[in-house]
């Protein structure tokens, strides 16, 4: 595929009609379908909110305080109120428009830097140390565990006796939870000075922030620049950013997106140095796999790009870089797979061996729900119509731009539905899934312009509620 040339300013759409979709319709009817949509994703969390609420009064299954959300009822203010509030209404008021105009390298590093600020002022809602400097310390985080990694190499030869519940010294949650390369990046840090709770949510904010970017700039090689400008507002303004500043996982989502982006712009070769950029792809999934194991899932994204790109040409480089962590980390003594099947064990000692499975297998949709805000919903609604004509022209290569992003998205759908039933995600998907649904964001892109601003403010006005009214925990 040879993407099209990119400009700084928009271009108008052509006209739609038969054989065209890459004009978002404005007609009533169309307006009408995205509000039911939106109003279906309602009804979802509404329900899940119900049911599950009845389910954890009688039983207590459900180890949730605020179903379906792991949160409790805490209505508060706090000194990142005003900031958050004022990002939010200058990206309703300007953001679509700044999107448009500005040039594009301008365009990522505002959107960077406004992402950045919204994730810390939601996260300042609750105070510094609160919202910040505490998160990554309390008792199930990494930073619970930096002195036993004095000697690394014992450490992660040691790793996976420590994962399941019962012998002496078993990790904490998180850590148990994940390959050591998450709890190693934090051990990185207090290496080199930046020890303690603060440096490390700032570390976490302040890549998770980029996360936009990345998706900004896949968008762009895979189906041009019309829609990533277009997607650009509602990426910054997503309300997942409510759990990005809050734990570790926005940090996995930033490597897991850069991994992809890198590999969209070698696919379609549109970076300077496309071989380059093949081989950091692969060297960030890879490490991507040992940030997470449920992040292994991202390769189907990356399968996705090659895919769209209508190439194998960057594969060889990729799978080359994707060994080097795998590599690295037996070399030194850790087994991947035996940790993945003492997780398993670990997970179902825990909460996971409690929480019904039949009442999270829909509920964590209505977190994932929360998760993108209304506005992606009424946008997947737009996407999901084009996915069977974009499948249709696949083979041919005729897809136009809008179908491109259909498929984009069906790949981040498709992850997340199977970390849907795998049954390794019941609850805390509106943390645990934000490698996944940021790929469902720029869905709304597709959304009309009469309106955007509306549904801007939608997704902001969802994310100061939850995190206004909760106290979204761990």
């Amino acid at each position: 595929m040879k993407t099209e040339q990119h400009s700084d300013r928009i271009q108008p759409l052509e006209p739609t009609g038969p054989g065209h979709s890459d004009h978002p319709s404005a007609t009533p009817a169309g307006r009408r379908r995205d509000l039911v949509a939106a109003a279906a994703g309602a009804l979802l969390v509404a329900v899940a909110a119900v049911v599950g609420w009845i389910i954890q009064e009688s039983n207590g299954s459900l180890q949730v305080h605020w179903p379906p959300l792991l949160a409790s009822w805490d209505p508060h203010l706090g000194p990142g109120t005003p900031a958050a509030i004022t990002v939010a209404l200058g990206v309703i008021a300007y953001g679509p428009r700044v999107a448009e105009r500005l040039a594009w390298r301008r365009l990522l590093l505002a959107c960077w830097g406004t992402s950045v600020a919204w994730i810390l002022s939601l996260a300042l809602i609750e105070g510094w140390y609160r919202g910040v400097a505490r998160r990554l310390t309390t008792k199930h985080e990494y930073l619970q565990v930096i002195d036993r990694f004095d000697d690394i190499g014992a450490a992660l030869r040691g790793f996976t006796d420590h994962i399941v519940i019962g012998p002496p010294g078993n990790w904490p949650a998180h850590v148990a939870g994940h390959p050591p390369g998450a709890t190693l990046t934090f051990v990185g840090l207090d290496r080199i000075g930046l020890g303690g709770g603060a440096w490390a949510g700032i570390w976490c904010i302040v890549l998770g922030g980029s996360t936009a970017v990345a998706v900004m700039v896949a968008v762009r090689a895979l189906t041009g620049e019309h829609l990533a400008r277009r997607a650009a507002p509602f990426l910054v303004l997503a309300p997942f950013a409510v759990w990005t500043g809050t734990s570790a996982d926005g940090y996995f989502a930033a490597v897991a997106a850069w991994s992809v982006a890198l590999l969209a712009l070698a696919a379609t070769r549109t970076a300077r140095y496309p071989a380059a950029a093949a081989l950091g792809s692969g060297l960030l999934f890879g490490f991507t796999c040992y940030l997470s194991y449920g992040l292994t899932l991202i390769a189907g994204l990356l399968v996705a790009v090659l895919v769209l790109a209508r190439t194998a040409r960057p594969l060889g480089l990729v799978l080359l870089g994707a060994l080097a962590a795998p590599v690295a980390f037996t070399l030194a003594g850790f087994n991947w797979w035996e940790a993945y099947h003492l997780l398993v064990e670990r997970y179902y000692q825990g909460a996971g061996g409690v929480r019904p499975y039949s009442y999270w297998v829909w509920a964590n949709l209505a977190c994932a729900t929360l998760a993108v805000g209304l506005a992606t919903v009424a946008g997947l609604r737009r996407t999901a119509a084009s996915v069977p004509a974009a499948l249709r022209a696949l083979p041919s290569g005729t897809t136009t731009a809008v179908q491109r992003l259909a498929l984009l998205t069906l790949a981040g759908l498709l992850a997340l539905v199977v970390a849907d039933l795998s049954g390794m995600s019941k609850a805390e998907t509106e943390r645990i899934w934000q490698p996944f649904v940021v790929w469902l964001i720029p869905a709304a892109a597709l959304l009309p312009d009469p309106g955007r601003r509306g549904w801007l403010a939608a997704q902001a006005a969802l994310a100061l509620l939850v995190n206004h009214l909760l106290w979204t925990g761990w």
